[in-house]
């Protein structure tokens, strides 16, 4: 009999514990949710920073003079290498040598042949480096 009377002290203890447990995550939740709450309210009155304009690379900008080879494609003017580029792509484009199936590769005519050191087909990244062995 005294078996008996422990299991059944031991039932009301352990309902007991389980009443308490939500009681006590109920305050800990609202009280999570509380400065959730404050912080999005302060993230949301905080003004936005102002954007500074961009300011491009002076390596970039620097007028670079073209070899002749080169000159006879863009022009014998000293410019940017940004601006070197776009001039090598425009004459790519108005001659339609960039290649059908892949768009990444370029078919060189006679004039590009020189620039890219006598190769018939070069790739789009390949072409920028070969560029600028041409420039000063």
């Amino acid at each position: 009999m005294a078996t008996a009377k422990k299991k059944a002290a031991k039932k009301p203890a352990a309902k007991k514990t389980a009443a308490k447990k939500p009681a006590a995550k109920a305050p800990a939740k609202k009280a999570a949710k509380a400065p959730a709450k404050k912080a999005a309210k302060k993230a949301a009155k905080k003004p936005a920073a102002p954007k500074k304009p961009r300011k491009p690379n002076a390596a970039f900008m620097k007028p670079m003079t073209p070899s002749s080879v080169l000159g006879s494609v863009i022009g014998m003017v000293p410019m940017p290498r940004t601006e070197v580029t776009k001039k090598i792509w425009d004459y790519i484009k108005k001659n339609k040598l960039q290649d059908a199936v892949n768009k990444r590769m370029i078919n060189a005519d006679d004039k590009l042949k020189q620039v890219f050191g006598g190769k018939g087909k070069v790739s789009m990244f390949e072409m920028t480096k070969l560029v600028s062995n041409h420039l000063k």
